[in-house]
This record gives structure tokens, sequence and C-alpha cells, in this order.
């Protein structure tokens, strides 16, 4: 990863909706809502604490470890419960799991959870095939990504699967790429030839070879996963007319680019901070003035008498 400063990075305190190229200075940024953000992944459930705005932790469970994913809700709620505009809002790319821990937050704290799309519209403009459902991950990713740099950038999330998605300067999602991830890939080798073992995925050795199946396994995954990166950005950069910021997130996106000079910023929590610039935008959006026009009325049904 290219060399870039700490203020690149989230860090407990910071607020949300900063410009990170510019300094902060204090008493110039506005409080925002206090939350809870639920990111339901398909093998893994990502939570974060928003204290008025800024974000203070976050941490990790397995999806299926429902018991002590409200655990932690119920602690960190504690914490916020009684602070202005305080929710537990969740997103999920498993309906069936993030509707299981949702309705079991709200048995246990008696409120409601929001669902992002379903309560909270993604505030991110969209230009896709109609008929398209994309994943929210992608989506928050995208909204979280342009509201830090507000300009054109690629999206990369290394998780389960791989996304490379694009972003144009006007805060419009194009869409991208999807790919295996890392594990995925490794787990498809084992278990579909006979004699691959399985393995962990970790950063190969710095040898050009793979001097054995294991580190052959790991230098394909690992540098296909890479190259595929390059390729998508140059193709997007190509057809955008101009070289846009590559941001990385996910699980493994440490393990693939810590040392690749294409990625401009690696933000672990862009998931969680665009749920929480969801939430702040539908309240920004409940706070505008009303239109003091009245309603249009709708025009009569066809086949109608009126006069």
């Amino acid at each position: 990863m290219a060399s870039v400063g700490s203020d690149f990075l989230i860090r407990p305190g910071m607020l949300l909706y900063v410009n990170l190229r510019a300094p902060y200075t204090a008493g110039t940024m506005p409080t925002g809502p206090s939350l809870i953000a639920i990111d339901v992944g398909n093998t893994c459930t990502h939570i974060g604490q928003f204290v008025e705005g800024r974000f203070e932790q976050s941490c990790r469970f397995g999806s299926g470890e429902v018991s002590d994913i409200v655990q932690q809700v119920l602690k960190w709620w504690k914490d916020i419960a009684d602070l202005p505009q305080s929710s537990v809002v969740l997103a999920s790319v498993d309906a069936e799991a993030g509707k299981h821990i949702a309705l079991a937050v709200e048995d246990q704290l008696s409120i409601d959870v929001y669902r992002v799309e379903e309560d909270l519209p993604i505030p991110i403009g969209r230009q896709l095939d109609p008929e398209t459902i994309t994943g929210v991950d992608r989506l928050l990713n995208a909204a979280a990504a342009y509201e830090v740099v507000q300009q054109a950038c690629v999206v990369i999330d290394a998780g389960s699967a791989v996304t490379v998605d694009f972003v144009d300067g006007e805060g419009t999602f194009h869409g991208g790429a999807i790919a295996p991830g890392a594990t995925m890939q490794l787990q498809s080798m084992a278990e579909h030839t006979a004699a691959l073992p399985e393995i962990t995925f970790c950063q190969p050795d710095a040898d050009a070879f793979g001097r054995s199946t294991t580190q052959a396994m790991l230098h394909g995954v690992y540098h296909g996963i890479r190259g595929m990166i390059w390729k998508l950005v140059e193709l997007y950069a190509q057809r955008y007319g101009a070289y846009p910021l590559v941001i990385a997130t996910g699980g493994d996106a440490e393990t693939l680019f810590a040392d690749d000079e294409l990625i401009d910023r690696c933000i672990p929590e862009l998931t969680l901070m665009g749920i929480a610039t969801t939430v702040r935008r539908a309240l920004m959006n409940d706070q505008e003035p009303a239109d003091d026009k009245p309603p249009a009325q709708p025009d009569p049904p066809r086949g109608s008498n009126h006069g």
C-alpha cells in the first residue's frame, strides 16, 4: 500500500464525515447521530459504536454467534441509549442471518432495529441495469468512500468475495466486478481436487516461485487477486478518462494490499462508516423544511366523468 498518514485510517474519536484530506479543526464539525452499526456479512458480522458522529470502537464475530453479538450490542448500547438520536441500525447481505440477529437485539433491548435500504435508503446514486439487485455492503462502501474522498474512486472489498466497484466524480455508483475471495478460492481447490490440501490464506513467501504445493496455491490466489485489481482499475480509468483513487476494505485487505502501491487508502471500517453516513443523511433529510406549496392533485382516472 502506498505510504499514507494516519489521517487516512479510521480511528477512535474520528468524525465519520470528515474530508480526510483536510486537517480537523476543533469546533468546526457538527455532531452526528449515536448508533450501534451492525454489518452482517456472509461469514462475519462486524459491529461498530459511534458516539455523536464519532467512531469509537468495533469488533467482529462469526455471523452465527448470535448470543455474543447481542451481548456486545447490549454493552455498547448502554453508553449511548440516553443520547439524542441514538439507534441500532443493521445492514445484511444474508437476509435470514440479518433477520435473526435483528429480532434477537429487538427482544433484548425492546427497541426497533432499523434496516438499511428497508428503512433507511443508502445515499449513493446508481447507474445500473434496472433488474440489478446490488448487495448493500457494496453500496454502503461506495457511499462511505465518496463521503471521504469527494471524487472518483475504486472501492475494493476483499472478504468472502472480492468486489471492485467504481464511483464517479458525482458520487454515482456504476457497479464493477465480483470474484471469489481468497479463502473461497483455496477451499474450492481443496474440495474439487484429489491432491490439493486445505490451507489457510496468508501472504506467500517472497520467492517468485511456489516451491511447495501450499506455497504454489498461496502464490496463485494472492497474486491472482492483486493482478485482477490492477487490471480492473486500469480498465475503469480508461473508461472514465482519469485515474481514480483506490480504497480497500474487508477482512483480507491488509494481507493482500499492505505493500501494494496501487492502493491509496485502507479503511477497515468502511462498511460501518457507510451505515453511519446513511443514518446521518436520513436525519438531515428529516430536518429539511417542508415545501410550503400544497401537494399536487393527481390526475383523474381515465374514463371518469368530471364537469
